[in-house]
């Protein structure tokens, strides 16, 4: 019965890591999608969408079915609900890689100001490395990576601001309408990697016991 339980929580778990990797690749494509105009790429990444609700429910599903028949206690009680808790921020990352891309859609057909252009593709990689790094921290119970999370949004903080500057030299209408769905793209990027960083306050606990990463280490 202990066999299959354990087999469970590493299935629970590899599956949310799969999720968190699709994310960053979902992430990828709708912000290629709006540096390049590729209005079939924007699709594609939206009809993703219905896809990373199913499995993010499903870890949900799944970690209740098992607290109410396996009765888990202290750190397997603390997976489950860590599990439940990143599935949801997955799922909210996965929404706004969707918004990228029907941003996208929305400014197809227009070109703006290759400054912004450069500054989307500048975020997204910072956020890239978010990503990657939050994957990682899962994977390998990482709490030194875990706790650099925060360090690594910080620059896309500053090129979020950056926007409104490069904003604020657009006069014509039709380049104020696209850098309007430019600046709500850069925006989501923003809230992605905010969602990463809180990912990454849970890797912490889920290392330390500890909310605040102050605890030590948990035994086997």
């Amino acid at each position: 019965m202990r066999e299959g339980f354990r087999q469970e929580l590493k299935n629970l778990r590899a599956e949310v890591h799969d999720i968190s990797l699709g994310v960053a690749e979902m992430t990828r494509k709708a912000v290629a999608s709006l540096v390049e105009g590729d209005v079939d790429a924007a699709q594609q990444v939206i009809d993703q969408d219905s896809e990373f609700d199913r499995r993010c429910l499903g870890v949900e599903e799944h970690a209740i079915e098992v607290i109410a028949t396996q009765f888990p206690v202290a750190r397997d009680l603390r997976l489950l609900y860590s599990l439940t808790y990143i599935a949801l921020h997955l799922e909210r990352m996965a929404d706004l890689a969707v918004n990228i891309a029907k941003a996208t859609k929305r400014t197809a057909g227009r070109r703006g100001p290759q400054t912004l252009y450069d500054l989307i593709q500048a975020q997204g990689n910072l956020v890239y490395r978010v990503l990657d790094a939050t994957s990682e921290a899962f994977a390998k119970s990482d709490l030194e990576l875990a706790r650099k999370l925060e360090d690594l949004d910080e620059p896309i903080d500053h090129l979020y601001k950056q926007f409104f500057r490069e904003l604020g030299r657009l006069h014509d209408e039709d380049d104020i309408e696209w850098a309007s769905s430019m600046v709500l793209a850069a925006r989501y990027l923003e809230r992605i990697a905010d969602n990463a960083v809180d990912i990454g306050e849970r890797i912490a606990y889920l290392v330390t016991g500890e909310f605040d990463g102050a605890g030590a280490q948990d035994e086997e």
